[in-house]
């Protein structure tokens, strides 16, 4: 199933626009409850007007909460950005650690974000356990396990850490792209013949195929064997959730 799906996602990447561990932070907190592309919208403006730890430990409240209020949750981001650069100053000399046991201490991050730090900005192998690679791991019948740390340790054991940071990506891809939470697109899955939760969603083609979404939505239908013009271009134009 691993090989299937680094065949099926080559292009599996982190999805969030940074430069540099700092941004990256940023961005993943604003992540929380909103798309990579909202927050990939956001950060441009966010990320030239706020450029250090201090920049954002001394924040006009009123102004950093009106740049990223399209993310949601504005105002507890907010509180969470003017406090983590404030612990960055005052803790780490303005700079973003490079260990999991400091970043989960900093305010706003969590393990899941620690390890998306440290695998994007750092090259330090780590396990994302979000919502969708929680679901597919599960479908899968890689892990029983329902806490996130468990899964994630549970995961860990099976494969090389070297490939950590990299399969976190594909598993999430597939997630938002194929292997959805209310009705995964089962025929149109390249992991179909191994998967024992096939048949979760539709098997005939057609449907299965209308569920695909992302600009390779075709392409991944023909990977799983399918006529890429069963895909409708609304599904290549939609962003992957």
């Amino acid at each position: 199933m691993h090989r299937v799906l680094a065949e099926t996602h080559p292009d599996a990447h982190c999805e969030l626009d940074h430069d540099g561990p700092l941004q990256l932070a940023v961005a993943t907190i604003l992540s929380a409850q909103c798309t990579d592309k909202r927050v990939n919208e956001v950060t441009p403006k966010l990320f030239a007007r706020y450029r250090s730890a201090a920049d954002y430990a001394g924040a006009d409240r009123a102004e950093l909460e009106e740049l990223i209020r399209p993310t949601g949750f504005f105002r507890n981001k907010t509180d969470a950005l003017i406090k983590l650069g404030q612990a960055l100053v005052d803790r780490y000399d303005g700079e973003v650690p490079a260990r999991l046991a400091d970043l989960v201490t900093l305010p706003g991050i969590g393990r899941k974000t620690a390890n998306v730090i440290l695998g994007n900005a750092f090259d330090v192998p780590g396990i994302t356990v979000d919502t969708h690679f929680q679901r597919l791991v599960r479908r899968w019948g890689w892990t029983a396990e329902t806490d996130p740390v468990k899964i994630e340790h549970a995961i860990g054991a099976m494969f090389k850490r070297r490939d950590w940071t990299l399969l976190s990506h594909q598993i999430i891809f597939h997630g938002r792209r194929v292997c959805h939470s209310r009705t995964p697109a089962c025929g149109a899955c390249t992991l179909a013949k191994l998967c024992p939760s096939y048949g979760t969603g539709p098997t005939d083609a057609a449907p299965a195929a209308k569920l695909l979404k992302g600009p390779r939505a075709r392409e991944l239908a023909g990977q799983a064997g399918l006529d890429p013009e069963l895909v409708p271009a609304q599904a290549v134009a939609a962003e992957a959730p």
